[in-house]
């Protein structure tokens, strides 16, 4: 029997048999999650407060739910969320008790909706600077800022309005924060690093560890000093534990409004374009240069001294060897145009079939040449 959910509480995790309650004191009415996402049009009522979130085929009294892909527009009719965040061009009617909003983006407003809680469940604590942080002579801190315990903020390092370092961040010498910025635990900007308008590091991150330079010199590998910096635009967003290493000279960048996901590597003097997505497991190497808008899948690899050109693809798992064009869409290794690699897939499984037919031809051409024989 599923366990019974008292008032205000919010529930996060999905929907099951015996959920799990997470008590947060956090709750709408349907009149509230409407002013959030301001729907096109409405459809039915509903009397429940919302109090979680859950996919379609698990929602119920108290739930929102959203259609956010078209292949799950078949649960909606069987849904028993009370509000569900449609788009419109869905013409389907609500249950008994059940709010269906109309939006341009159910994803989006789901978005602005979590927004709205992460600012109720995880507000920002109120300026200042924890007792435990350490503030080098000369570091400027603003007002409105706030330094967490056990941050360090090295001599000359500016922390601008409203940025926020959570616990054990590291600033180093004469490096920039931002306005609006939120670095995460353990997130690290090494010394005369730059963080724009409202960066945000999640925990782990590492901004300006020394790139990966070195000549080999009489049997022995030696270190090429990395005397650059990284420079991350407004609006990056850098995901858990992922690495920017500072150029050999000059600048490493991450252009205005890039996300880069968890466990990245983005070598030395790499220029990456506005507005790219970089996903998991993804490493640049040295001096390669991302235009704008270019989305890499995860585990993909790009060698060093390339342009990818605005708008390219890069599929998951893909090594990239060669530049790639404006807008072209590269898969496999070594990537290829897209076209031409799945038809080599296509042909690749059609092989054991296609050497049965040339043994048959061989065979047939050998009687023939036989039976011609004098």
């Amino acid at each position: 029997m599923s366990k019974a959910r008292a008032p205000h509480e919010w529930n996060i995790a999905p929907r099951t048999e015996t959920p799990t309650i997470v008590s947060m004191q956090v709750a709408f009415t349907p009149a509230e999650i409407a002013a959030i996402v301001q729907p096109k049009s409405t459809r039915g009522t509903t009397t429940e407060a919302i109090r979680g979130i859950a996919p379609l085929e698990a929602g119920g009294p108290g739930d929102l739910s959203f259609l956010g892909n078209a292949k799950y527009r078949s649960q909606v009719a069987a849904t028993r969320a009370s509000v569900v965040l449609l788009p419109v061009d869905y013409a389907g009617q609500p249950g008994p008790n059940q709010l269906f909003l109309i939006v341009d983006q159910p994803s989006v407003a789901l978005a602005q909706i979590c927004a709205r809680i992460e600012q109720m469940l995880w507000p920002k604590p109120a300026p200042g600077v924890h007792p435990t942080a350490f503030v080098g002579p000369g570091a400027r801190i603003a007002a409105t800022a706030t330094v967490g315990p056990l941050c360090v903020v090295e001599s000359g390092a500016v922390v601008g309005e409203r940025s926020h370092l959570q616990a054990q961040v590291f600033v180093g010498r004469e490096a920039r924060i931002g306005d609006d910025c939120w670095l995460m635990p353990g997130a690290i900007v090494a010394a005369e690093c730059v963080l724009k308008n409202r960066v945000r590091l999640q925990p782990g991150v590492v901004v300006g560890s020394d790139g990966f330079g070195y000549e080999f010199v009489a049997g022995r590998h030696e270190k090429v000093p990395q005397v650059g910096v990284v420079v991350l635009e407004n609006d990056v967003e850098i995901g858990a534990n992922s690495t920017l290493d500072r150029a050999r000279f000059s600048r490493t960048v991450v252009g205005e409004g890039t996300k880069i996901d968890n466990l990245v590597q983005v070598a030395h003097n790499v220029i990456i374009g506005r507005h790219c997505i970089l996903c998991a497991l993804v490493g640049i190497s040295g001096s390669t240069v991302l235009e704008d808008y270019v989305i890499v899948g995860g585990q993909a690899g790009v060698a060093g001294h390339l342009t990818i050109g605005r708008a390219a693809k890069i599929g998951g798992q893909s090594a990239v060897t060669h530049s790639v064009k404006p807008n072209e869409y590269v898969v496999g290794y070594n990537a290829l145009p897209s076209m031409i690699e799945q038809r080599i897939r296509a042909l690749r499984q059609r092989l054991p079939d296609l050497f049965k037919r040339v043994d048959a031809i061989e065979a047939q051409m050998d009687r023939l040449k036989k039976s011609s024989a004098p």
